[in-house]
C-alpha cells in the first residue's frame, strides 16, 4: 500500500489524491526525526563521556581521601608506611587511568586528573608536566591545571616560576588553592632586605585571608593564614596579638576540616610557636605528635629532644645554683648592692612599661606571678647555657636570700651573653612557674621572661643596641 492510498484510506475519501503535498511534509517529518536522533544519539554519547570521566575525577579523590585521612584507618603505628601505601594507591589508580588513556589522551580533564594522580606523590613528576602542558594547550583555562603545575616547580624549587603560575591561575579565576599557594611561596622567595620581606609577609596574610573567604570550612586555609600569622608575628615587631590570631587559626583549622589534625606540619610548627612563648609542655606534645605522624621528617623528634634536654639542664642547675660553691657563691653576693640598679634607681627612669620613677629592688621570692610594676629582681649570674636549638639565651641568677631563678632573654645577638658573676637587674620582671609532665619526665622551676636584652641592666649599664637582633622564621621550599 502506497502512502497516498494509506492516507485516504485513513480519511475516509475514496478519490486519490496528488501525491507531492504528501511527501515534502513527510520527507521533512523524517528529516526532523533523523537529526533528532543524531542530536539524542550525540548527547547520550556526551552524557557518557562526562559520566565515565566523573567517575575517573572520583577515582583520583578518592586517592586523595586515603592520603588526608590515612589514621582514620590505620593507627600511628603505620605513619612509616603511609608515604608507601600512599604511592601504591597512586599506581593503582594511575593504573586505571591508564587504560582509558586511549579514549581521552586529548582530552583535557583527563590529562587534568592524571596529573592530579600524579601529584599526589611528594616529589616532582616529569610525566605530571608534560600532561598539565598538553592539557592547557587543549584548554587555557583550566586554573586547576595551573594550580598543579605551579607545585610541580615548588616541588623542583622553582619558586619563581611557581609563583607564575599560580598567578596564572588567579587570572583565569578567583580560588583558594592558587591563593593559599601563593601566600606560601611569597614567604619563601628570597628578599634583598628585611622591609621587602616585611612587605611579601603582609602580602602573604592578605592572600590566606582571601583563600579562608572563599571557604571558611577548608581546614588547609586555616592552616596556612596560621603559618601567615606566624611569619608577621616574628617580622613585624612580635605583637602578642598576632601570635593569638595564629594560634586562633590552627584551631580553626582542626575544627572545620578532620582532616587538620593529621597535618604534620601543624603540630610542628604550632609547637614551635608555643616553645618560643614558653608552653613548653604544650610544645613537647606538638612536636612528639609531629613526628608519630610523619616519622620522616627529621626536625620534630630532635626538637623534642632538644627541648627535653634544654629543660633538665635549666631545672637541675637552678637546683643547684649553677654548682657554684656556696664560699664562691658568698663571695659573688657580698658585692652585691643598689648600684647594680644603675639607671633604674633615678627618679626619671622610664621601664618599658611605661612607668615613670626609680624601681624598688626586690627579691626572687616577694615577686608575684606575671607582671611586677614598679620593682626590679636584683641578682648575679651563677650560670648561663648555650643548647642546641635555642630560642632564648638562657641564664640563671641569685639573688642576697641565695635563691635561683631561671631568666630567659629572647632576640639576642649571637655575640652577646653575660658572665658567671655579672650583676643583672631586670626592671618590672615578667615572672612564670613551669610545671612540665612529658613522657614519665617531670620539670619545675621557675623563670622570668626578657623580651630583649636592651631591658636588662648589667653591672649597672644598659645594654647597646648591637645585643639586640630580631628573632625570625626560617622556611624550606615545600609545601607547608
Amino acid at each position: 500500500m502506497t502512502i497516498s492510498r494509506l492516507f485516504t484510506k485513513a480519511s475516509g475519501v475514496a478519490e486519490i489524491r496528488p501525491p507531492f503535498p504528501i511527501f515534502p511534509r513527510v520527507t521533512s517529518f523524517c528529516k526532523r526525526r533523523t537529526q533528532k536522533m543524531a542530536e539524542d544519539e550525540k548527547s547520550a554519547e556526551v552524557h557518557t563521556d562526562k559520566t565515565e570521566l566523573q567517575i575517573l575525577k572520583e577515582l583520583v579523590d578518592e586517592l586523595y581521601h586515603f592520603r588526608d585521612f590515612y589514621f582514620e584507618t590505620h593507627s600511628l603505628e603505620d605513619a612509616g608506611r603511609k608515604e608507601s601505601d600512599v604511592a601504591q594507591e597512586m599506581e593503582k589508580t594511575l593504573k586505571k587511568l591508564e587504560e582509558k588513556e586511549d579514549c581521552y589522551k586529548d582530552n583535557a580533564e583527563f590529562l587534568l586528573q592524571k596529573s592530579r594522580c600524579l601529584n599526589v606523590a611528594p616529589d616532582f613528576s616529569a610525566m605530571a608536566e608534560e600532561c598539565l602542558s598538553r592539557a592547557l594547550k587543549l584548554d587555557p583555562d583550566l586554573f586547576e591545571a595551573w594550580n598543579i603545575l605551579g607545585e610541580q616547580y615548588w616541588k623542583k624549587e622553582d619558586l619563581v616560576k611557581a609563583k607564575s603560575y599560580f598567578v596564572g591561575a588567579l587570572k583565569k579565576t578567583k580560588n583558594k588553592v592558587s591563593l593559599r599557594s601563593l601566600s606560601m611561596v611569597l614567604r619563601q622567595l628570597p628578599v634583598a632586605d628585611c622591609t621587602t620581606y616585611g612587605k611579601m609577609v603582609l602580602e602573604s596574610v592578605d592572600m590566606a585571608r582571601q583563600a579562608v573567604q572563599l571557604d571558611v570550612t577548608d581546614g588547609m586555609s586555616w592552616f596556612i593564614l596560621g603559618n601567615a600569622n606566624v611569619s608577621m608575628f616574628f617580622s613585624c615587631g612580635q605583637n602578642p596579638q598576632l601570635c593569638q590570631q595564629a594560634l586562633s587559626a590552627y584551631a580553626q583549622s582542626e575544627k572545620v576540616d578532620g582532616a587538620a589534625a593529621f597535618y604534620p606540619e601543624l603540630h610542628f610548627n604550632r609547637a614551635t610557636l608555643f616553645q618560643y612563648e614558653e608552653m613548653f609542655g604544650s610544645a613537647l606534645e606538638g612536636y612528639s605528635r609531629a613526628a608519630a605522624l610523619e616519622p620522616s621528617m627529621k626536625d620534630p623528634p630532635l626538637r623534642e629532644k632538644q627541648l627535653l634536654e634544654y629543660l633538665e639542664k635549666v631545672t637541675a642547675l637552678a637546683q643547684n645554683k649553677g654548682k657554684v660553691k656556696a664560699r664562691r657563691l658568698r663571695t659573688m653576693l657580698s658585692n652585691l648592692n643598689t648600684s647594680a640598679l644603675g639607671p633604674c634607681s633615678s627618679p626619671q627612669f622610664r621601664s618599658p612599661a611605661g612607668h615613670v620613677g626609680s624601681l624598688e629592688p626586690r627579691t626572687i621570692n616577694s615577686l608575684s606571678h606575671g607582671h611586677n610594676a614598679g620593682v626590679a629582681a636584683l641578682g648575679k649570674v651563677v650560670f648561663s647555657l648555650a643548647c642546641d636549638g635555642r630560642m632564648a639565651f638562657t641564664f640563671g641568677m641569685v639573688d642576697s636570700e641565695e635563691t635561683c631563678i631561671v631568666v630567659m632573654v629572647y632576640n639576642t645577638a649571637d655575640a652577646w651573653g653575660v658572665l658567671i658573676g655579672d650583676s643583672v637587674a631586670i626592671p618590672e620582671p615578667q615572672v612564670k612557674r613551669h610545671s612540665i609532665t612529658h613522657k614519665d619526665k617531670e620539670f619545675d622551676f621557675r623563670s622570668i621572661r626578657v623580651d630583649s636584652p636592651l631591658l636588662l641592666i648589667v653591672n649597672g649599664k644598659k645594654q647597646n643596641i648591637k645585643s639586640q637582633i630580631a628573632a625570625s622564621v626560617s622556611y624550606k621550599p615545600r609545601c607547608e
